[in-house]
């Protein structure tokens, strides 16, 4: 995994837009993407303290960029590749631990790479 975890467990936080945090992503059916793993929350902030779910798109190690569907960033330091395409709702409850925030860059390459795969200019 590309990121490695603070070691503190945010009681009471709430995920923020652009913050990457430790997501419990199974049980999964068939090609969606599995484990735990690094997911940045693209949901906004206000929306976040008043649903039960937020926003994600997940974060790997294992594949090399290929924009639009994986875009690649930066997780602690290191490189990793958000997978556009298994953009998701989770319940908060599968936040387990925040990572860091995203830098404002590597957001704005996912928001442009969500626009073009979702058709939404």
């Amino acid at each position: 995994m590309p990121c490695q975890s603070s070691g503190k467990t945010p009681l009471g936080k709430m995920p923020r837009r652009g913050e990457i945090w430790w997501a419990a992503l199974d049980p999964t059916v068939k090609a969606e993407i599995k484990k735990t793993r690094p997911c940045v929350v693209i949901s906004n902030s206000v929306v976040n303290q008043h649903r039960r779910t937020v926003v994600v798109v997940p974060l790997t190690s294992s594949t090399r960029a290929a924009p639009p569907i994986m875009v690649s960033v930066t997780c602690s330091g290191r490189p990793a590749v958000a997978v556009i395409d298994q953009v998701r709702a989770i319940a908060r409850e599968r936040l387990t631990d925040r990572i860091e925030l995203l830098s404002a860059g590597h957001l704005g390459a996912i928001e442009d790479a969500l626009r073009e795969i979702l058709e939404l200019d």
